[in-house]
């Protein structure tokens, strides 16, 4: 079922423009080099975003006081309208039967999208086999 909310995200829950979207910033971010942390998370959001059913964002083990800064310049400079533009497509979305799948992926993406540095994207799967430890 995950592979096939998956592909169908892609198609028509604009899991492709959002990917999209998000490499074209870890481009400009990766050009500037002062931005490259900034890039790397928008690689991340940009692979979560091609394909967020079954995964889930955990801290990473080992992010410290850099990325908590960086995360407060992030939400200033772009993460509150990319998590209120995930906020306002989910409600849109939720508006039809079909559309709520995709809303609660939106909804996923807030997360991602407001404070993606210190985080990683793991499986579901990983996170229920017992001996691996995620912070």
């Amino acid at each position: 079922m995950r592979v096939i909310l998956n592909l169908l995200w892609l198609i028509f829950g604009g899991g492709i423009v959002l990917g999209f979207g998000y490499a074209v910033a870890a481009l400009i971010c990766f050009v500037l080099i002062v931005t490259i942390p900034f890039g790397v998370a928008s690689l991340r959001l940009a692979y979560y975003s091609l394909w967020p059913f079954g995964r889930t964002l955990v801290a990473k083990p080992g992010a410290g006081i850099g990325s908590g800064l960086a995360n407060i310049l992030w939400v200033v400079l772009a993460g509150w309208w990319l998590a209120l533009t995930h906020i306002v497509t989910g409600v849109t979305l939720c508006l039809t039967i079909i559309g709520i799948p995709f809303g609660i992926a939106n909804f996923k993406l807030v997360p991602a999208a407001f404070w993606p540095l210190g985080r990683e994207v793991v499986d579901v799967e990983d996170l229920r086999r017992p001996g691996l430890v995620h912070a």
